[in-house]
Order: C-alpha cells, then structure tokens, then sequence
C-alpha cells in the first residue's frame, strides 16, 4: 500500500456536497493599542 492517494477517488470527489462554514479566530492576537498599554503597566 502507497502513502499517496488514489488520484481516481481524488477526481471524483464532489466540493458541492462540502457544507460552507465560517472561520472564527479562537485566540486572537493583541492590537498594538494593547500591548503598548501592557508595557505601562509593567513599568510601573
């Protein structure tokens, strides 16, 4: 058994049966607004 996939099933695969969903940022990165006001607190 090859590790590369069967072309054939690759070919066939309909993208129209894929269900559409939306992309949600779980952990976000700081704005720079945010990270300049973590360094004053950490100042003083």
């Amino acid at each position: 058994m090859s590790d590369k996939p069967n072309m054939a099933e690759i070919e066939k695969f309909d993208k129209l049966k894929l269900k559409k969903t939306e992309t949600q940022e779980k952990n976000p990165l700081p704005s720079k607004e945010r990270i300049e006001q973590e360094k004053q607190v950490g100042k003083s």
